[in-house]
């Protein structure tokens, strides 16, 4: 446990933004599994929209140092890719 008047602030800090990068992640991916979900059904522009929402969580993810760039760039290419399939 941490003594120092800095060190406890330190750990309280780390607690509160571990809890909002589960929870941005936690959105990201249910948010991606409604894309699917959409993509799955067949209905094209229900699955744009949701794959366009996805792919805004994904940027801002990757903006935030929550997932890698490249991680962001291949689950973006592979929803786009699956949408492109359903026409």
């Amino acid at each position: 446990m941490a003594n120092h008047k800095s060190a406890i602030k330190r750990n309280r800090q780390t607690v509160t933004r571990t809890e909002r990068n589960r929870a941005e992640k936690s959105r990201m991916k249910s948010s991606r599994k409604k894309a699917l979900a959409a993509i799955e059904s067949g209905n094209k522009d229900e699955a744009v929209k949701a794959a366009s929402e996805f792919s805004s969580f994904v940027d801002k993810a990757a903006k935030r140092n929550l997932i890698h760039p490249n991680k962001a760039a291949n689950l973006k290419s592979k929803t786009a890719k699956a949408i492109a399939a359903i026409s």
